[in-house]
């Protein structure tokens, strides 16, 4: 005898049985912690930069390997003048993000033997904020410094 699809007997009743941990996997166990590998480098930098003399002691923060690594580099920082100090401290945190704002105000801001000079020493891709001015050929400065001058600018706007 055939019964139709989708109907059971008593006998045949599914059962519905509950877990009372609802199937959850249980917690898994936290992960290993890995050792950090620290920069200390611009550590040593930062302390230099904004603790001057206390940067030793702003170092002996980190653990003792650490520290005696990172006073390695602060010790080698030392040693650097101000003008290659400020070189690290742009080329490892990077230039300024307004760079270009930056550079628009002191071109609008400056006399225009200074401007010459100044997008003459601009790289390239800086270069390109200004397509009103064309790049001509390299001239002595009319001022002696002029072109140290404008170099100093454009540093302190782009970094």
């Amino acid at each position: 005898m055939r019964r139709p699809e989708g109907r059971q007997t008593a006998g045949e009743a599914t059962r519905i049985v509950r877990n009372p941990g609802g199937g959850r996997k249980p917690p898994a166990a936290p992960a290993p912690l890995r050792p950090v590998m620290l920069p200390l480098f611009r550590f040593a930098l930062v302390a230099l930069v904004l603790g001057k003399e206390r940067a030793p002691a702003l170092l002996d923060g980190l653990g003792v390997r650490e520290a005696v690594r990172a006073k390695e580099h602060l010790d080698f920082l030392v040693g650097l003048s101000s003008a290659e100090r400020q070189a690290r401290v742009a080329l490892e945190f990077g230039g300024r993000r307004d760079s270009a704002e930056q550079l628009r105000a002191l071109m609008q801001e400056a006399p225009e033997a200074l401007r010459r000079e100044l997008f003459q020493r601009l790289p390239p891709y800086h270069q390109s904020l200004f397509p009103e001015r064309a790049v001509s050929p390299v001239a002595a400065p009319v001022v002696p410094g002029l072109g140290a001058f404008a170099e100093r600018l454009i540093r302190e706007a782009t970094r």
